[in-house]
């Protein structure tokens, strides 16, 4: 294995910066400033206006679209809309340096849910929905939302979703009720990607099907938004949304009946590729922090730096930082040359200890701040709730300890 960076990755990471440096982190406080002024007039659920206005830079600056594999560089398309066809190893960096503010990916339209769906699209859609919807994703000119987990029931183990997917003549009819639905609250969000049974009948991990729901088909109602320890995520959303008898057309089913557990496994292990790796670079941004703040701030006569505990905090921050870094570019090494299934221990280990090395590393910064670290005045209370969604987002943080537990055990286990 060898991570260094290529060619390529590296000066994709250079330009990157450069726009970071230059665009992104300095609309931070207008950011802010335009969500609590679409807050006070009653617009929480409209587009930013500083990250529409920066999406034309990022994409004029060639940094769009970067996480589409090679498979889909440019494969049916010549506008340059297909990205720049990076391997998982390659994005990954790209990942890190976007997720130190967490609303950046957008920017160059690489945030979820929009990348899962869209590389959903570009393996498992049909030429009409490409047309349809991947080319206006890829664009940016819409955005969309994913529907899988269920207020009913445990949605952790996909198998136990309710909602159906009956097939009636040239259509389907899809009756049920999602929670979690990310990006169903912006009001770009034209299509969303709907999980459900079809034949409950067949064996357990065939039941399942994957179906494309326009947003704004009759039967399709969102109920709520649903806050995280008070953030509402708006635009963006998690959204509870009711489907009854919704009718769409046979041809929107994904790749046919009784796939949907094999486009979700497709679908997710990318993503928590991304996942994680923004993860880290939440973690290095708040590392930084601290350190900053540390080496600035008196207190009881001497530098908060010049304090021991501080001083083991920053060291095994560090050290957690680099740990989960290189475990999760092992992960991208291993679905780039062999698969996402090779790989399934690595993308459930990364899953684990990404979130958690950086809901420990904020918790620390936040320390360092006081009662700063609080509030608005820095980002850290803010990245600590983000990152404790995301011990839940693509599974809780207990289904993977236990998927790695089995196949841990199994090499232990008597030949049969």
């Amino acid at each position: 294995m060898d991570f260094a960076y290529s060619p390529r990755t590296q000066e994709m990471r250079e330009r990157l910066m450069a726009f970071m440096a230059e665009h992104v982190y300095p609309a931070e406080p207008r950011y802010a400033a335009e969500i609590a002024a679409n807050t006070a007039a009653g617009k929480r659920w409209t587009p930013v206006p500083v990250i529409e206005e920066l999406k034309p830079k990022a994409r004029a600056a060639g940094l769009w679209n970067l996480f589409l594999p090679p498979s889909a560089d440019g494969a049916h398309d010549t506008s340059g809309d297909y990205g720049a066809g990076l391997s998982n190893q390659e994005y990954a960096p790209l990942a890190e340096i976007m997720g130190a503010v967490p609303w950046a990916s957008e920017v160059f339209n690489c945030s979820a849910p929009d990348t899962g769906n869209m590389e959903v699209l570009v393996r498992y859609g049909t030429a009409e929905h490409k047309k349809r919807w991947l080319e206006p994703l890829l664009r940016g000119e819409i955005r969309s939302a994913f529907a899988m987990t269920e207020p009913a029931v445990a949605s952790s183990d996909a198998t136990n979703i309710e909602a159906r997917i009956e097939r009636d003549g040239d259509h389907y009819v899809i009756n049920g009720r999602k929670w979690w639905t990310s990006g169903a609250g912006d009001p770009r969000c034209k299509v969303l990607i709907f999980m459900g049974k079809t034949d409950p009948s067949a064996p357990r991990h065939s039941q399942q099907s994957m179906i494309l729901v326009p947003m704004d088909a009759p039967g399709v109602k969102v109920l709520r938004p649903l806050t995280v320890m008070g953030y509402d995520d708006a635009p963006h959303g998690h959204m509870e949304v009711d489907f009854q008898n919704v009718r769409v057309p046979a041809s929107d089913i994904l790749l046919g009946e009784g796939r949907g557990f094999e486009i979700a496994q497709g679908r997710l292990g990318p993503g928590r590729i991304h996942h994680c790796m923004r993860t880290i670079g939440v973690a290095e941004r708040a590392l930084k922090l601290m350190c900053e703040r540390a080496v600035s701030r008196v207190a009881f006569g001497k530098t908060i730096a010049q304090q021991t505990v501080t001083q083991e905090r920053i060291a095994e921050a560090r050290i957690m930082i680099e740990q989960a870094r290189l475990l999760t570019l092992k992960a991208a090494w291993m679905m780039d040359m062999a698969g996402n299934k090779s790989a399934k221990a690595e993308i459930a280990m990364i899953k684990v200890v990404a979130p958690n090395m950086a809901q420990q590393v904020i918790d620390w910064a936040m320390q360092v701040f006081g009662g700063a670290g609080m509030s608005q005045d820095t980002p850290l209370a803010f990245f600590f709730t983000h990152v404790r969604t995301l011990r839940f987002a693509d599974g809780p943080d207990e289904v993977h300890r236990n998927a790695i537990a089995k196949m841990e055990l199994g090499r232990y286990q008597p030949p049969r």
